[in-house]
């Protein structure tokens, strides 16, 4: 059995890519989830129960958040949980796109301890533990800390850059995206993108792994509302997320919350 809660959690998304890459590009059987939840396929429901039985059966007294089980409140009460997202780009993933991942972190009393953020298809293996710094293929990261937003690299969606989101106005960007936010924050972490961003509320196993990954790269990760990220919540959701480096992401929590530009 593993002996820390990074080896363990690096054993179990290894093994998610060997499962998904079995269905990956063979069409695999789609449903949609109930409340336009999005879809959901095979794969992630058999990765799902590989992690449930190997994550618990290594550590039965840590509580259970995942994307594709349901939900109870023995988590609330649990000191450690499992917070887990089986196919992070669900869509991507049916698209036969790469850029899917898993996500797994390790939350303790509402601070994630450890995460791992894994595409198989791009051979790409984020690790994390806090205060421990972050690595991609065992490799340290660091982020970027632009001192300016002028051309600065943003992945986000589209309407997350609609004016009536930007009361000191839009920042002058360059927008590009990735369909897995747990990707997004690994990306931040590594340099290869300046900024994340999105504006909706978000699933915890969406982003529990890659706001550490970020995090323990050097880079500030918030809610939309500069406020700390914390998990293990009654809804497991937290309103949006940015990250970037300190000085970025100063200039714009400025222009989300400050006053509106003058005519």
């Amino acid at each position: 059995m593993p002996e820390s809660d990074l080896a363990l959690l690096t054993q179990a998304a290894l093994a998610a890519g060997e499962i998904a890459q079995k269905y990956w590009q063979k069409s695999p059987e789609i449903w949609e989830k109930s409340d336009d939840a999005g879809p959901v396929t095979e794969a992630d429901l058999a990765v799902n129960r590989m992690l449930l039985a190997d994550l618990i059966g290594a550590r039965p007294d840590y509580g259970w958040l995942s994307e594709e089980s349901d939900d109870n409140a023995e988590r609330l009460t649990a000191t450690r949980l499992f917070v887990v997202d089986p196919i992070d780009g669900t869509r991507a993933f049916i698209e036969g796109a790469r850029g899917f991942a898993h996500a797994l972190a390790v939350v303790e009393q509402g601070v994630v301890t450890a995460g791992v953020v894994y595409l198989p298809m791009l051979d790409k293996l984020y690790t994390a533990t806090l205060g421990g710094g972050a690595k991609l293929n065992g490799v340290s990261i660091v982020a970027s800390n632009p001192v300016t937003e002028d051309v600065a690299s943003l992945l986000s969606a589209r309407p997350n850059l609609e004016p009536q989101h930007w009361p000191g106005g839009v920042p002058p960007v360059d927008r590009q995206f990735q369909s897995s936010l747990a990707y997004r924050l690994a990306l931040v972490g590594e340099g290869s993108f300046d900024a994340m961003l999105t504006l909706r509320d978000s699933w915890e196993w969406d982003i529990a792994a890659g706001a550490l990954i970020a995090t323990e790269a050097g880079a500030r990760v918030t809610d939309r509302r500069d406020q700390p990220l914390k998990f293990n919540n009654p809804l497991p959701k937290v309103p949006g997320v940015l990250a970037s480096g300190p000085h970025l992401h100063a200039q714009l929590m400025s222009r989300l919350t400050g006053p509106a530009s003058a005519a």
